[in-house]
């Protein structure tokens, strides 16, 4: 792997456009340009940017839950070809950084069961299996509900 040469920022709405690409350059069911409008403001919006492109972004937000809020990294993506050097797993510890900066207890996410890639970056950051959830994806592939205790979570290891 080689070291990561991009720099994460909070999303702007200038990088939208871009961010839609990756996403639809990523998923087969992408979002819409105006979910990621919808999510402008939080400050767990984040890109990664290298050589002056956006090559990845992640979006994560908070719900307040009786004292222990919970956060929830609703979408994370790097460009097929700025993938193999550690873009999504630095976006997502900037992500989870900030989550615990704002006192979030716990955060999830759901990924789809066959995507082994995802499943094994979260599992080296410390996300554990809490459920599944049938048919989650329009297509119907199943998705797994991955848990990680902030409280316990350590930055880069």
């Amino acid at each position: 792997m080689t070291p990561v040469d991009a720099t994460v920022r909070r999303a702007e709405r200038a990088d939208l456009l871009d961010v839609v690409r990756i996403e639809r350059a990523c998923f087969t069911d992408p979002w819409p340009y105006d979910a990621f409008e919808r999510l402008l403001g939080e400050s767990t919006f984040l890109v990664a940017e290298r050589d002056d492109a956006v090559v990845g972004y992640v979006v994560a937000d908070v719900t307040p839950n009786h004292g222990r809020d919970i956060g929830h990294v609703k979408d994370l993506a790097v460009h097929p070809e700025a993938r193999e050097c550690g873009i999504g797993r630095t976006l997502l510890r900037s992500a989870l950084a900030r989550l615990r900066a704002a006192d979030v207890a716990v955060a999830r996410l759901e990924v789809r069961e066959g995507n082994d890639p995802a499943r094994s970056l979260y599992a080296d950051e410390g996300f554990e299996p809490a459920r599944r959830v049938s048919g989650y994806y329009r297509d119907g592939e199943d998705a797994l509900v991955l848990v990680v205790d902030l409280a316990e979570w350590v930055e880069g290891g």
